[in-house]
């Protein structure tokens, strides 16, 4: 019997296997989930101060991941001096903090704040446009090592012009935050460093988002990250977009190292490395060029951070954070390369 054209056809339903990679990765989960839920019972109260302190760290590294997922998103490039110019930043608010005579428990100088958070912010883009000019712009056309060796060569530069600034030691930012707690949930006091993170990162994510969606020059950088040419001819200046896109990031990583001087009170010529390194990852994991990918990412690494410190039951500790943080890095460019809100597109050929 033979059917006819317009006879709709029986689909016959499959089930597909779970791979093992799959089956493997939702069993980390599982344990992952019943280990915390083990250490809220056996702890509450400490396990709520820990996710406080994994909330400020994931706002700090958002603040930061943002930058590097702006950057990436429009020029395809691992800008590894990002994390260096948040360090400048923390510098700036820190020798800003001291020159206005911000001092500890002065908590009628918190307006000072702000205009240490905006001086910092804008120096801080300032630089990263300028690094953008000098460094970068030239090697545009070149192959995308050269530009990704030159990010770290940068990344060496500030780290060293940090250095011989305030020296090998730690830099004190006076403690100005209350001494009172902001408020408290049951047992716990909660402080006011994760608050303050908050009020901070939350408004600059949606600012960003609306930026970038809703405004003349957010349609520019999209038009110029999917092709720069095309944008050139309908009239974008491509140069102007991505300098302004290096000022915004920069100007967010001037905003968390004054966060960062903020809840630590101590920077120093080298945590800008790390940190940034961290912050990277959770930009990966959220999916890089995805903005609130970015922030969900930083969360994650900063709960997972904290988590892993914090807890007393059965954790790996303080000494397997890195391990752990770069093994999830690892993990994620092996196996989901697009990030968690990421979406896989084709490259062509």
């Amino acid at each position: 019997m033979t059917s006819d054209a317009s006879t709709p056809t029986l689909r016959r339903l499959t089930f597909r296997a779970p791979s093992p990679v799959g089956s493997i990765g939702l069993l980390l989960v599982a344990i992952v989930v019943v280990w915390l839920g083990v250490n809220l019972v056996k702890a509450p109260g400490d396990w709520c101060e820990v996710l406080l302190i994994g909330l400020t760290n994931g706002c700090i590294y958002a603040l930061v991941a943002l930058g590097y997922t702006l950057v990436y998103g429009i020029l395809e490039l691992i800008n590894f001096a990002h994390g260096d110019v948040f360090m400048l930043g923390g510098m700036f608010a820190i020798t800003f903090a001291a020159s206005f005579g911000l001092k500890a428990g002065a908590a009628d100088l918190w307006p000072l704040v702000i205009v240490v958070l905006v001086l910092a912010m804008v120096l801080c883009g300032a630089i990263n446009a300028a690094i953008e000019f000098v460094a970068y712009r030239p090697l545009r056309s070149a192959p995308r090592l050269a530009p990704l060796i030159t990010a770290i060569g940068m990344s060496f530069i500030i780290e060293d012009a940090g250095l011989i600034w305030k020296g090998p030691n730690y830099v004190n930012f006076p403690d100005v935050l209350p001494s009172s707690n902001a408020f408290s949930i049951g047992s716990v006091q909660v402080g006011w460093t994760t608050p303050i993170a908050l009020l901070i990162t939350v408004p600059v994510l949606i600012g960003l988002l609306y930026l970038v969606r809703s405004t003349r020059q957010g349609k520019a950088m999209r038009a110029t990250a999917q092709d720069m040419d095309a944008s050139a001819i309908m009239g974008i200046n491509v140069n102007r977009t991505i300098s302004f896109t290096f000022v915004l990031a920069g100007s967010l990583a001037g905003a968390a190292g004054l966060v960062y001087a903020l809840t630590e009170t101590t920077v120093r010529y080298d945590q800008g490395f790390q940190l940034g390194l961290i912050a990277f990852t959770a930009a990966v994991l959220g999916g890089i060029g995805n903005l609130p990918g970015a922030v969900l990412g930083a969360i994650l690494i900063g709960l997972i951070q904290a988590f892993n410190e914090g807890l007393n039951w059965k954790a790996p500790g303080s000494d397997w954070t890195q391990s752990i943080v770069f093994g999830i890095l690892i993990l994620i460019l092996v196996f989901r390369p697009e990030g968690l809100l990421g979406e896989r597109t084709p490259e062509g050929g």
